[in-house]
């Protein structure tokens, strides 16, 4: 197949163009290299695959409609990772998350629309689940009150995902991730700044009173799901549905 991958650069999306082309397929990415962290780390994700024939990097801004008009028209399936991260900094600044994980959302679905792309699997969030108490979690469980813009801006992607299924057909995968983690992880994200002050031999700071828990999930078993995700999506007949990872 040949896969449009948004965020191709970033922790999720780096790990996937690599199994992508170790499994044989054409991989286009796309990244626009956000300064959320530094940008030569996401440089360095995807070194191996920049050496690789079968895989294309684009430069570029999904908030950019002319930067998806001048793709191939030939894409069998997107995943789309690329979204602005993070719960506590889309408090401080809601008006770039909706503008990154909302309009960037619409460009491509609606580049996808007039491209006759209709294949998509979408990254969304365990972070729509809000102030839930009921452990695990289940898809059914209602998801009407996010607690924080991040939250929100993943589950009306969802929603938009929705009615692109609905009106025309589009066969869509939603995945909500359970804090992922592993090799490239962001180096704001707890384990890899633990690990990073461990290695220092410094202080870990602690929020709360340290009774806190929380399920971690590693890079490779979130990738298996992504490639199922990719299966279920380029079967016959459309679908929609949302899964937790």
């Amino acid at each position: 197949m040949k896969v449009l991958i948004t965020g191709a650069a970033g922790f999720i999306g780096s790990h996937l163009v690599d199994r992508l082309l170790s499994e044989g397929h054409d991989v286009l990415g796309v990244d626009c290299f956000d300064t959320f962290y530094d940008p030569t780390i996401k440089e360095q994700h995807l070194g191996d695959a920049k050496s690789h024939d079968s895989f294309s990097l684009i430069r570029g801004d999904i908030r950019d409609r002319a930067l998806f008009d001048a793709l191939p028209g030939d894409i069998d399936v997107v995943v789309h990772l690329a979204a602005r991260a993070g719960v506590r900094s889309s408090i401080e600044d809601p008006n770039l998350y909706t503008s990154v994980n909302l309009g960037g959302t619409v460009q491509l679905l609606e580049w996808m629309r007039a491209a006759d792309v209709r294949r998509l699997v979408f990254a969304s969030s365990s972070s729509v689940y809000g102030n839930n108490s009921k452990v695990p979690f289940s898809e059914s469980d209602p998801v009407d009150h996010p607690i924080s813009p991040y939250a929100a801006t993943k589950r009306s992607g969802e929603l938009l995902c929705h009615t692109y299924h609905h009106l025309f057909g589009f066969s869509i995968l939603a995945l909500r991730f359970f804090t992922v983690y592993g090799p490239r992880q962001r180096p704001d994200l707890a384990i890899h700044k633990f690990a990073r002050l461990l290695l220092a031999g410094e202080p870990i700071p602690m929020y709360g009173d340290g009774s806190s828990r929380r399920d971690y999930t590693f890079i490779d078993d979130i990738i298996d799901g992504v490639v199922a995700a990719i299966d279920l999506a380029t079967g016959d007949q459309p679908v929609f549905d949302i899964v937790n990872l």
